[in-house]
């Protein structure tokens, strides 16, 4: 079994407090970039890799997808959105991402929002996903930028008044384990660069249509505290790919 530290119980309280958890996709800085970057998804058969709280699903939902299958490892991720989707047309499982297993040609669109950063092999990952996908499908992901991976710890470097001296970027071209601290907790990570991320798609053949590296919004950075200092470097990028017709 994969490592999966959301059913540990006091990591998962910590992570029930964050603003995603509470407000759902309006509490997601990345999400109006995610959104615009969004196919019309009406008839459509999606999986949700990674999908937590199931905030996604509902969103496909709302918008007239057909059939709606989200994967999570977590179980306690899963009670919270078995019961938040309750009567709406999505399936769960719990599955580690790597493994699942559906036949060829099954989705339009496979998606994932920042989980790929827990993933070891996404090589593989990405080969999955392309025999899952119809020809035609959507591949769109967010995750935690390289920039923002690379070093490990994920924490800003400080000055000895405590202010914010400056973001540490190091062994950038050295993919790989990472330990990150996320939520005061250590929490094992993978690092890779942006090639790491664009070179597979391109190898299986797949168009890359649009990529984003989110930031925040104006009224972000005006009203929640220490969000201007997220303008100093990027934590987070979208990627959205096609596969081929034929």
């Amino acid at each position: 079994m994969k490592e999966n530290r959301y059913d540990d119980p006091e990591f998962f309280e910590k992570y029930s407090q964050m603003s995603r958890s509470v407000q759902g996709l309006s509490g997601a800085g990345e999400w109006p970039a995610l959104e615009k970057m969004m196919p019309d998804v009406e008839n459509m058969e999606i999986l949700d890799l990674g999908c937590g709280y199931g905030w996604h699903c509902i969103y496909f939902s709302e918008k007239k997808a057909a059939r709606i299958t989200g994967v999570d490892l977590s179980e306690k991720m899963l009670q919270v959105a078995r019961g938040k989707s309750r009567g709406l047309p999505v399936a769960y499982l719990r599955c580690a991402m790597e493994e699942v297993d559906f036949p060829e040609n099954s989705f339009d669109m496979v998606f994932s929002s920042l989980a790929f950063h827990y993933v070891e092999d996404f090589d593989a990952l990405a080969a999955r996903v392309e025999r899952m996908l119809k020809p035609g499908g959507i591949f769109l992901f967010s995750c935690e930028h390289p920039v923002f991976t690379a070093q490990g710890s994920q924490d800003w470097l400080y000055d000895e008044q405590g202010e914010i001296r400056c973001f540490p970027v190091d062994r950038y071209y050295y993919p790989g384990e990472r330990d990150a601290i996320f939520l005061g907790e250590h929490v094992r990570k993978y690092h890779r660069t942006v090639t790491g991320y664009l070179k597979p798609l391109l190898k299986l053949g797949f168009a890359i249509t649009d990529f984003e590296e989110p930031m925040p919004t104006g009224e972000a950075r005006r009203t929640i505290p220490g969000m201007e200092d997220e303008m100093r470097r990027p934590m987070m990028m979208i990627v959205k790919a096609v596969k081929p017709e034929g």
